[in-house]
């Protein structure tokens, strides 16, 4: 399944690099953050992978982390192939 019409926007972007760049930031928000990132691009045609969709969906679960991390983590999940939610 093609994920063509799906990109991370440009404020997620900021998150997931504002994420990747905090040395506080656990390893599930930099996994989903790292996802989100790659699929910016719009030239590319990316998907979230299934590790990074796991790490995603434990960020957006978790009470602890913060907004930015959220943010990336839920554009990650968006952009996991065979998601048919829009």
């Amino acid at each position: 399944m093609s994920q063509a019409n799906k990109h991370t926007g440009k404020a997620a972007a900021s998150d997931a690099s504002d994420v990747l760049r905090d040395g506080r930031t656990g390893s599930e928000s930099k996994s989903a953050g790292g996802s989100a990132l790659s699929q910016a691009d719009r030239r590319t045609n990316k998907s979230t992978s299934e590790g990074a969709a796991e790490s995603a969906s434990d960020v957006l679960h978790s009470d602890s982390t913060g907004h930015k991390s959220k943010s990336a983590a839920g554009s990650a999940l968006s952009q996991k192939e065979g998601n048919s939610s829009s």
